[in-house]
């Protein structure tokens, strides 16, 4: 696997350090209120787990999976969800966590089928962001890193189905599409 890998973007150490960092703001922006991470599957589930053992108060996590990519590396434009939420959102402190913030089509998708549901506050946290590929841009309350407009996988984000279990972020050599 790790041969499949033409470049290393982010150590898993800076990843570690930053999902602390974040972690701790967001304790701090969140002190005395009950706050809800959704997480929307399969990518954003490793930073999320990891978000919230860095956050220093009590939440809930819930689940979103959608579908925008299919087998490709260039998002379909067409957003469907594959699972919702389990719970509801009304009236709670939300906090919807993706892995990577690219077209904003998808995260635009997100956020109006959600904040419809009448949450009390409805914020993004995003591992990534790939501004240079942005369509719609939608405001995002706590960024991890900011990357250039390459196909990455890693630390949840895959090709394929595999990758997701790397512990940094990188790219992939060409050849690995070819197969």
């Amino acid at each position: 696997m790790l041969d499949d890998i033409q470049e290393v973007l982010i150590e898993a150490e800076a990843i570690q350090k930053r999902v602390k960092e974040l972690g701790e703001e967001i304790s701090r922006n969140y002190a005395g209120r009950d706050l809800l991470l959704a997480g929307v599957l399969r990518g954003a589930a490793i930073f999320l787990v990891d978000l919230a053992r860095a956050i220093s108060l009590p939440v809930e996590m819930d689940f979103i999976a959608i579908s925008s990519y299919g087998p490709s590396t260039k998002t379909s434009g067409v957003v469907s969800i594959r699972k919702d939420l389990d719970d509801s959102i009304a009236d709670k402190d939300v906090l919807l966590v993706e892995d990577i913030v690219d077209t904003g089509l998808t995260l635009g998708y997100l956020l109006r089928i959600l904040q419809a549901r009448q949450p009390k506050s409805l914020q993004v946290v995003a591992l990534l962001d790939k501004p240079a590929r942005r369509i719609v841009e939608h405001p995002i309350a706590y960024k991890g890193f900011e990357i250039p407009d390459k196909f990455v996988v890693g630390y949840g984000l895959d090709y394929k189905q595999k990758y997701r279990n790397l512990p940094f972020i990188g790219t992939l050599k060409p050849e690995v599409f070819a197969r």
